[in-house]
C-alpha cells in the first residue's frame, strides 16, 4: 500500500530550507507547508538572551508546529495530497536540548512526546548543511531584523547538533530515506543546474517507491 508523499527539508538556520521547499513544491506540484518563524513574539528576545527566553520560544514553536501538522494531516495527507514542508518537528528537540535547562528540557520532552505521538511522519527527509561562513552570509543577505543578533558561536554549535542528530536519525529510522546536500557545493538559488541535480535525486527516490509501506 502506498502512502501519500510527505517530504520535509531540514538543516540549520540560513541553509536555504524554505527556498528549496518552494522549488520542490513548484516542481512536483506539492502543497507547501512553511513553518511559523517571524510570528513568534519571543524570538527576537531569544537571540538577545537565550537563557532567559528559551522555554517560551520553544513552547511557542512546538504548539504552532503541532497545529500545522494536525491541519496538514486532515486537509492534505488524508486526502492523498502530497506535501513538502520546510521543517521536521524533530527540530524542536535539537533546539530545546541546546538551549533549555535540564529541568525545563525534561518537562518539555514530556509535552513533546504527548503532542507528537500520532503526528504524520514524513517518508523522505532532505538534509541541507553548510559551513559557518556560508550560513552567516545567507542570514545577512536575507536581512531579517529578528536574526541580526544571532551569535556565530550559537549557529556553529547548532550546525554540529544537526549533524549529530541526523546521524542518529538515520540509524533509528532506516525506513525513511535521507537525501543530504551541501550548501557549500550546491547553490540551488543562483545555479539552475544545481537545483536540477537535487530535484532529480528527489524524483529518483520517489520513483523507487519511497512512499511504500
Amino acid at each position: 500500500m502506498k502512502q501519500t508523499p510527505f517530504i520535509t527539508v531540514e538543516g540549520p538556520i540560513g541553509v536555504g530550507k524554505t527556498t528549496l521547499s518552494k522549488a520542490i513544491a513548484e516542481h512536483f506540484q506539492f502543497h507547501l507547508l512553511r513553518e511559523i518563524v517571524d510570528e513568534n513574539p519571543f524570538l527576537g528576545k531569544f537571540y538577545e538572551n537565550i537563557e532567559e527566553w528559551s522555554f517560551q520560544t520553544e513552547m511557542f514553536f512546538l504548539c504552532n508546529r503541532y497545529k500545522q501538522l494536525e491541519d496538514i494531516e486532515t486537509k492534505y495527507l488524508s486526502n492523498q495530497m502530497p506535501v513538502v514542508a520546510d521543517y521536521h518537528i524533530f527540530k524542536n528537540l535539537i533546539f530545546a536540548q541546546r538551549t533549555l535547562k535540564k529541568k525545563q528540557y525534561e518537562k518539555y520532552l514530556k509535552i513533546f512526546k504527548i503532542l507528537t505521538q500520532d503526528m504524520p511522519v514524513p517518508n523522505m527527509v532532505i538534509y541541507l548543511h553548510a559551513n559557518l561562513d556560508t550560513l552567516l552570509q545567507r542570514i545577512q543577505k536575507r536581512g531579517r531584523e529578528i536574526e541580526k543578533n544571532i551569535s556565530p558561536l550559537y549557529l556553529e554549535q547548532l550546525s554540529l547538533d544537526y549533524h549529530q542528530f541526523m546521524h542518529e536519525f538515520k540509524v533509528q529510522h532506516p525506513e525513511i530515506p535521507v537525501l543530504q546536500f551541501s550548501g557549500d557545493e550546491l547553490d540551488f538559488v543562483k545555479n539552475e543546474h544545481d537545483l536540477k541535480v537535487i530535484l532529480k535525486e528527489i524524483e529518483d527516490q520517489l520513483q523507487k517507491g519511497v512512499n511504500q509501506t
